[in-house]
């Protein structure tokens, strides 16, 4: 899927997470439709989570891609990995996520893999530390962890420090750029 954005052209990668047929039972009997969740994102550094249902399968997914396109967050990475560990609950799912050194790759259950490849990620340690692995729940608690990252530069902002206090390296020496 292209995108036009301000006179650039950029290509979205698409993942669908689920796909199920779900019913509603009225006085008339039993309503079939079908309930989308997909994930988009520019392989870079933003990404988006969105649900769509309608009674046709095609319908559902595209509702499913345009409400994640509409949902989009940016996450700052860290060469190719995130920042910092996030523990995040979203529901019944609990989910634990640690920055991993390069060539580590993404270890990750299947619903946090499409996110973090949509996103970007090239190398992360994650895992849904919860009984429930329901894979809705867990993309939810997997963007909320994403949306709550913050970079060294944001946390020296807020409490008024420099880059290197929050880094705890000395002055005499030289931080890395994160």
């Amino acid at each position: 899927m292209s995108k036009q954005a301000t006179g650039q052209e950029y290509t979205l990668i698409n993942k669908v997470l689920v796909l199920d047929r779900v019913s509603k039972t009225t006085d008339g009997g039993r309503t079939m439709s079908f309930r989308c969740a997909a994930v988009v994102g520019d392989g870079q550094s933003k990404v988006g989570f969105g649900t769509g249902k309608d009674s046709e399968v095609p319908v559902a997914i595209q509702k499913a891609m345009d409400a994640a396109t509409k949902n989009m967050i940016h996450v700052q990475l860290n060469n190719g990995t995130i920042q910092h560990e996030a523990k995040v609950k979203f529901g019944s799912a609990t989910i634990f996520m640690k920055p991993a050194s390069e060539g580590t790759g993404v270890i990750a259950g299947s619903a946090m893999r499409a996110i973090f490849e949509c996103l970007g990620v090239r190398d992360v340690l994650s895992k849904c530390i919860s009984s429930s692995s329901n894979a809705l729940n867990v993309a939810r608690a997997t963007m909320k962890a994403l949306e709550s990252m913050k970079s060294p530069k944001d946390i020296a902002r807020i409490r008024g420090i420099s880059v290197n206090e929050v880094l705890g390296v000395e002055s005499g020496e030289k931080a890395e750029s994160k």
